[in-house]
């Protein structure tokens, strides 16, 4: 029974690093991949959209394999919450049947973008939730 106490602390006090290292790579192939099917899963991927998701991976996947626990900690808070606040602003202010938003004029994103942004917040704020501020083990 301690054990595996002990087991489920230590994996919640990962879970930064996990989700940030799964969704770097995603991030990657979805940036790397749009440059070749813009209308991949119904979203709106321009070559901006798709830098976007480029250094988003790289720095997502960088904190998960090398950053310290306190940083991809924050990262997944702030990602998480800039992501979920993206899909809530693009559905609340978009407009027509697509809900189409536009980001600064060079990012143009319909309901299929806001669905995908609300649950990449989601995903990044329960992994900066559910991890434990020291990263450690849970034993002292």
């Amino acid at each position: 029974m301690y054990d595996r106490g002990v087991r489920r602390k230590q994996e919640n006090s990962e879970m930064a690093k996990t989700i940030a290292t799964l969704l770097g790579v995603v991030f990657i192939l979805v940036g790397l991949i749009g440059f070749a099917m813009p209308g991949l899963l119904g979203a709106h991927l321009n070559p901006a959209h798709n830098v976007v998701h480029l250094v988003s991976g790289a720095i997502a996947l960088y904190l998960g394999l090398k950053g310290s626990m306190s940083a991809t900690k924050m990262f997944c808070l702030v990602f998480g919450a800039v992501y979920l606040l993206l899909g809530i602003v693009g559905f609340a202010a978009g407009a027509g049947d697509e809900r189409m938003f536009d980001v600064a004029g060079i990012l143009h994103l319909g309901t299929t973008d806001h669905i995908i942004h609300v649950l990449l917040g989601v995903i990044f704020l329960i992994g900066g939730l559910m991890t434990t501020s020291d990263g450690g083990s849970g034993v002292n």
